[in-house]
């Protein structure tokens, strides 16, 4: 009789620590079921190349499907990708590779399913890679991206 006792003891300990553990385990699940109301605040997100080149790096295209899912559900009502390039080289050709690089981050974003807009593309090549004092900006091999987001109406 002591024997059947603590087998049937065991056992509801047992079956209570596996539902407290399902529960557990369900938490993870329900979040993903709640849907939340899409934020809709501007994104700015830089995007970072390697030294002369504008094809996107495997964390580049990382940060541009974040911004693209963080507009989803919002009204995208403008885009603006700015192409830059540091202060080294001929300033035509970082001019022309900072060209490349909003023309990549613009195509990476369309491939991201960002939502319609209408897009601002700017090149600037090396223009403020100097600063007054003539020290080089560090930093500048990199397209900015503004997604300026806003709530859908109704």
């Amino acid at each position: 009789m002591t024997m059947t006792m603590t087998s049937s003891a065991t056992l509801i300990v047992g079956l209570a620590a596996a539902v407290a553990l399902a529960g557990c385990g369900s938490m993870g699940m329900r979040r993903s079921l709640v849907k939340t109301a899409p934020v809709c605040q501007d994104v700015s997100v830089p995007i970072y190349f390697e030294a002369n080149a504008a094809e996107m790096t495997r964390d580049g295209r990382r940060v541009i499907a974040m911004a693209a899912a963080d507009a989803r559900g919002c009204v995208v009502d403008k885009v603006r990708v700015t192409g830059l390039a540091d202060a080294g080289g001929d300033p035509a050709a970082n001019l022309e590779l900072s060209k490349k690089r909003a023309a990549s981050v613009t195509d990476a974003l369309m491939k991201a399913k960002l939502p319609n807009a209408e897009f601002d593309l700017a090149a600037v090549g090396d223009a403020g890679a100097v600063t007054s004092d003539g020290k080089t900006a560090p930093l500048r091999r990199r397209a900015d991206v503004v997604l300026k987001l806003s709530k859908p109406k109704g």
